[in-house]
């Protein structure tokens, strides 16, 4: 029999399958109450809106709207997400500064594919996002596990994990970090920590690449600035995604950073796919410009709060907190993480979980180091409040029945 794989590269034979897409084959069934997607609710899609303008702009501006487009960018989306970013969070930038995406998940494959050789140490949150983990791996990148709390980062036990490696002489790459309402967690990365870590890339002189899909969706309590914002020395690449605050299916984000890494990212576009859509590129634009984004995503945020308050509620209401189940209190984003008594397996829970019809997100996947296996990430954005409330009855009574054999 002819070996089918033997030719693959090495890269191809690094990246493994998304789990959590793995997890989704199983769950998308109409009896299942799943936790486990990190899906934006439909109900927040603008398609009337996205559909009249798609039809001026094909009637009126096709010769660009299904064109191909320069690499960078079209000039009409750099020029409102300077705007944005001015007025939104205190940020000058230049053109040059900006590289519109095909999505974050292409942003996150530049970031690999500009910075990372294999084998090169590349630092991550314990818990990380685990789209950001498959890339980085397929690169071949040495991951690094670096410890976090319910504030975020732990930027001591960064700078511990930088002096061994300087000491080692190993060539560290960057910092990988979702800073605000984090995936898989939900926590914010404090005021304080943003300083420390700024402080820490710049005596090890390591680059932050700031993961920021979820920054707008804040729906309590004041926002620290982004690390961009902070940063003086170049020190930080920012990526941002209209996929939570827009619609997914446009595919469509971008990058900002410093020109000359705006230069080389986008001589590797070029070879993934020349250029971002054009259509969706002028839809987003229009949306910025007519005023109705802050609106929208306002709508957004009085949606996603209900269901996060309806989730705290069943968790508080079902839950064994007296045998030692806690969870995190996200005030923005789309997760929240659960955490079982210690020597419980949430790997091993999720089967019982998928009897009951209620699914989640094995903690297991969002650790480089393999741990958390006590823990588990649950999306409050797609299903319903009524979802919400039977799904963690639901989970509930899976936990209570392993703690009940346990005993």
């Amino acid at each position: 029999m002819i070996d089918l794989v033997k030719n693959l590269a090495a890269a191809t034979r690094r990246t493994k399958a998304s789990v959590i897409r793995e997890l989704l084959k199983i769950t998308n069934k109409p009896e299942i109450i799943s936790f486990a997607g990190g899906l934006p609710a439909p109900a927040t899609f603008p398609a009337g809106y996205l559909a009249e303008m798609a039809a001026h702009l094909l009637r009126e501006h096709s010769r660009v709207a299904l064109q191909y487009g320069p690499t960078e960018g079209l000039p009409e989306l750099k020029e409102q997400i300077i705007k944005f970013l001015r007025e939104e969070e205190g940020i000058e930038v230049q053109p040059t500064n900006i590289l519109i995406t095909t999505a974050s998940q292409q942003a996150l494959d530049l970031v690999g594919r500009t910075f990372i050789d294999p084998q090169n140490p590349v630092l991550v949150e314990l818990p990380s996002y685990i789209g950001g983990l498959q890339v980085f791996s397929s690169y071949g990148a040495q991951l690094i596990g670096v410890r976090a709390d319910d504030d975020g980062l732990l930027v001591d036990d960064l700078e511990a994990k930088l002096q061994n490696l300087r000491r080692e002489e190993e060539h560290y790459k960057f910092v990988y970090i979702v800073p605000d309402f984090q995936n898989p967690s939900g926590v914010t990365l404090t005021a304080q920590r943003r300083r420390d870590l700024i402080r820490v890339s710049e005596q090890y002189d390591v680059l932050l690449v700031e993961d920021s899909p979820y920054r707008q969706i804040r729906f309590e309590g004041e926002a620290p600035r982004m690390l961009y914002k902070l940063d003086t020395t170049h020190n930080v690449v920012s990526l941002f995604t209209f996929s939570k605050t827009l619609a997914p299916g446009l595919r469509l984000g971008f990058i900002v950073a410093h020109e000359q890494i705006i230069q080389k990212m986008a001589i590797q576009k070029q070879s993934l796919d020349l250029c971002t859509s054009s259509l969706s590129q002028l839809l987003a634009a229009e949306f910025l410009k007519s005023g109705l984004f802050k609106t929208h995503v306002q709508e957004i945020k009085t949606l996603y709060k209900g269901k996060k308050d309806a989730m705290l509620r069943a968790l508080q209401r079902y839950m064994p907190v007296e045998e030692g189940v806690s969870w995190t209190k996200p005030q923005g984003g789309l997760f929240l993480w659960l955490r079982l008594p210690a020597g419980m397996n949430a790997d091993e829970l999720f089967h019982e979980a998928l009897k009951q019809n209620v699914a989640y997100v094995i903690g297991s996947a969002f650790h480089c180091d393999g741990s958390g296996q006590n823990t588990m990430r649950l999306n409050f954005s797609y299903p319903s409040e009524e979802q919400i409330d039977e799904g963690i009855k639901r989970l509930a009574n899976v936990v209570k029945s392993r703690l009940k054999a346990r005993a």
